[in-house]
């Protein structure tokens, strides 16, 4: 009967679900590895979404559909999930940071360790496209294009650098309150914008900004106030600000950067972008709950604590997956005689081409899986350096404390 395996694969899949549940402490707060799994994909698929390779004069270069279609600016509300990483990396990197203190453990010995596996993915990563690019050079690929998809890879890298940098600083920081940095955010801009100051100013935005969420999370690890009242009031307040700043101050609507765009709410952040980030901390805090009751299904819980176990390798690899799908159907379809498909190497400048986009997410999901399969395997180490068996029989993996998901960056 050509149906008879799904029962199997059914009772398989539930075993493993399961199996998960039965080796998560008691203790684990799954709503943090849920919003952290949400934060991942919004950011995959923003990318994804809202960035075109264009082919032209036998040269790839990036466009943007919200360059041409403005009314799409609300995606990059959903999409721009930045300011979560950053509040849960914050309570769990306090947390743990805490715990290590509470065993003798020295900061040194806790950050050296934690940068190790933020790290140890990137390596492959790196490697595959040095050799890409030399490959590309000798292949006498235009400069141009060489640039392209470099750039695309190698920038996502700056949030590992932000992040690397507030996790080494989490014994300096993680008593900080939130309106520290935010004071800073305020001057930077103000000075920036409102006295013509000068545009490098900006960048010391780059740690404040993202301080903010950072500091704001180990507030609440530390016994802050986490009331409904608070998260209502940074989820409204924020956004009012936000509305605020980009109707009356001239501030971008976008919370993506734009190419060719005059300013950039993320690079560097701005005051709108930081205020954007406390109103999605506000939302995520107000989830909790509700993730808390969700994720007691085995099932539900199992999806959550797989995608994070490959969380990192996922970050780093979702941009090579859209270029490997983008390049490698340019190539097919110059020898097929076809011209740029639409969605892939197109103008994304008309409605025809989301459509089209939309189309190509599941490519673009294959070529990622297939990433995973190659990659994952420098993502499952563990401190003492022994490689973690695959992930099936990873569930006991969950049960380690010290190996939260905070170290699977994304």
């Amino acid at each position: 009967m050509p149906d008879t395996p799904r029962p199997d694969t059914s009772r398989r899949l539930a075993g493993l679900a399961h199996r998960v549940d039965a080796a998560t402490p008691p203790g684990r707060d799954r709503a943090l590895d849920a919003l952290r799994a949400l934060a991942i994909l919004g950011v995959v698929l923003g990318h994804w979404l809202v960035t075109a390779l264009v082919a032209d004069s036998g040269t790839l270069h990036v466009e943007s559909p919200l360059g041409h279609l403005p009314e799409l600016t609300p995606v990059s509300w959903v999409f721009q999930t930045l300011a979560v990483f950053f509040l849960v990396g914050g309570l769990v990197a306090a947390r743990g940071h805490a715990a290590a203190r509470a065993r003798g453990e020295r900061d040194s010995t806790w950050i050296a360790a934690r940068l190790r596996r933020l790290f140890r993915p990137v390596v492959p990563l790196l490697a595959v496209w040095l050799v890409a690019t030399l490959g590309m050079l000798a292949a006498g690929v235009p400069w141009q294009t060489v640039y392209t998809l470099g750039k695309l890879v190698l920038s996502p890298l700056w949030f590992l650098l932000v992040l690397a940098a507030l996790t080494a600083a989490t014994p300096l920081v993680a008593r900080v309150h939130p309106l520290w940095p935010l004071a800073v955010v305020v001057h930077v801009d103000l000075i920036r914008f409102g006295f013509d100051g000068p545009d490098a100013l900006g960048w010391l935005n780059l740690p404040a900004g993202w301080l903010v969420p950072y500091c704001l999370g180990a507030l609440v690890a530390r016994g802050g106030p986490l009331t409904r009242a608070a998260s209502w009031t940074l989820l409204l307040g924020g956004a009012t600000v936000t509305g605020l700043l980009v109707a009356f101050a001239g501030y971008p609507g976008s919370m993506v950067g734009v190419p060719g765009a005059p300013v950039s709410n993320l690079n560097p952040p701005t005051l709108a972008a930081v205020t954007f980030g406390l109103a999605q901390c506000g939302g995520a805090l107000l989830l909790l709950g509700p993730l808390r009751r969700v994720l007691r299904k085995p099932v539900a819980w199992a999806g959550v604590a797989l995608l994070n176990l490959c969380a990192m390798t996922v970050f780093l690899w979702h941009q090579t997956a859209m270029i490997a799908v983008t390049t490698g159907g340019l190539l097919a379809a110059g020898r097929l005689g076809h011209g740029p498909l639409t969605g892939l190497h197109t103008v994304p400048d008309t409605p025809v081409w989301i459509l089209a986009r939309l189309g190509w997410l599941p490519v673009f999901a294959g070529a990622l899986l297939l990433c995973l399969a190659a990659f994952h395997t420098y993502e499952r180490v563990s401190r003492t350096g022994r490689r973690k068996p695959a992930p099936v029989a990873t569930a006991p993996a969950v049960r380690r404390p010290d190996t939260r998901i905070e170290a699977r960056r994304a």
